[in-house]
């Protein structure tokens, strides 16, 4: 009966995908485009065929028009919207993946346009296929996915440039910038860890070949945080307190995301996703360390708008007293003046440094954070 039932669902896709295609020959003015979408995201419970998504990247690519742009942009969306089958929005939103690496940022633009304007591009949260058990581990992963591209737009929004394809900027910005980018890298990370396939889902080939593209964006988007990191920690125990209590907040969560990132790591060879690819090799740094940043946080001096307000209430007192100076004392002749004491040296108190080599060294096969100190 089950399998009765999945025949029935597999013509009915065959089906609709026909009559689509049928239509966007007669009524459609991008009926070549039309038709490319429909075959990269047909019902086939397979990766769709390469020839098809080079049809759609052919309307995306410098030399169109920017409403070439805008009407791809609109029938992968009304793809998305329409579809309650796991294998169309999977293979649409792979599509979106495929686009944001490969094609021209024009597409990453227009595409963030629109999903301001409309509010729904990506947003999947609902989505469902119950068809089977299978289809139900699917959408979950689809869900999941889908937050992860949404993201990775959000993030660009914040950070000014794509964290897979442009040059990273955490390594030399300001504490203003960093206190803004890490926390967005962070929340990228989180989205992309969120990937992470569980059940029938580990184990379908569609899954498989987006999880690629994810883990393989797992390391640009690593190193950008130890870069970051990296930069944070040099400027840690020159900053005021609140702006070094976010520091910890942000250190402590790359640590946590760290030992999470190797689980996804793990998961991803399991399913033999990554063995191509060089994934990074994540390394805890030492508890003492974080103890020395905990320790400066609690003694950390306040911000620079705060002590202004405490010197004025400082300065306050000795104005008072000013006004009621008492008389000063009967002189004494020099016969009787006493010795004029020795002048004092103040000797500030010595603060002992922390000595601190911190290391971050980031390539493609090895991550080291903060090896000793």
């Amino acid at each position: 009966m089950a399998g009765g039932g999945t025949s029935i669902r597999k013509y009915v896709g065959a089906l609709k995908d026909s009559t689509t295609v049928s239509i966007a020959k007669v009524n459609s003015d991008y009926k070549q485009l039309d038709i490319a979408i429909v075959k990269a995201t047909n019902h086939v419970e397979r990766p769709a065929k390469e020839k098809y998504i080079r049809d759609i990247f052919m309307h995306l690519n410098s030399g169109r028009a920017r409403a070439d742009v805008a009407y791809c942009i609109r029938a992968l969306a009304r793809r998305l919207s329409k579809t309650r089958n796991w294998a169309v929005a999977l293979k649409t939103l792979i599509v979106i993946h495929r686009a944001l690496r490969e094609v021209d940022p024009s597409f990453r633009d227009e595409l963030i346009s629109y999903g301001r304007s409309s509010g729904q591009m990506l947003h999947m949260s609902y989505f469902k296929d119950d068809s089977s058990p299978d289809a139900w581990d699917h959408s979950a992963w689809i869900r999941n996915y889908a937050l992860f591209l949404e993201e990775r737009l959000e993030s660009f929004r914040v950070l000014n440039y794509d964290v897979e394809l442009d040059p990273l900027g955490t390594r030399d910005v300001d504490t203003t910038g960093l206190l803004a980018q890490l926390p967005a890298l962070s929340q990228l990370l989180f989205r992309l860890i969120s990937c992470q396939p569980h059940g029938s889902s580990s184990y379908n080939t569609i899954i498989q070949h987006a999880l690629s593209m994810v883990a393989t964006e797992s390391v640009r988007i690593q190193t950008a945080i130890n870069d970051g990191i990296l930069n944070l920690v040099d400027k840690f125990f020159d900053m005021h307190r609140d702006d070094a209590i976010r520091a910890l907040d942000i250190y402590k969560k790359a640590l946590k995301q760290a030992g999470q990132l190797s689980g996804f790591y793990e998961t991803c060879k399991t399913i033999h996703i990554g063995r191509d690819e060089k994934l990074l090799t994540i390394e805890q740094p030492p508890a003492s360390f974080l103890q020395a940043m905990e320790d400066y946080v609690r003694d950390a001096p306040l911000a620079s708008k705060n002590q202004a307000v405490l010197a004025i209430e400082y300065n306050r007192k000795p104005e008072e007293e000013e006004a009621s100076t008492p008389p000063p004392p009967p002189q004494v002749s020099t016969s009787e003046k006493e010795p004029e004491p020795e002048p004092v040296t103040k000797v500030m108190p010595r603060v002992e440094q922390i000595d601190l080599l911190v290391i971050f060294h980031v390539t493609r096969a090895t991550t080291y954070y903060l090896i000793y100190n």
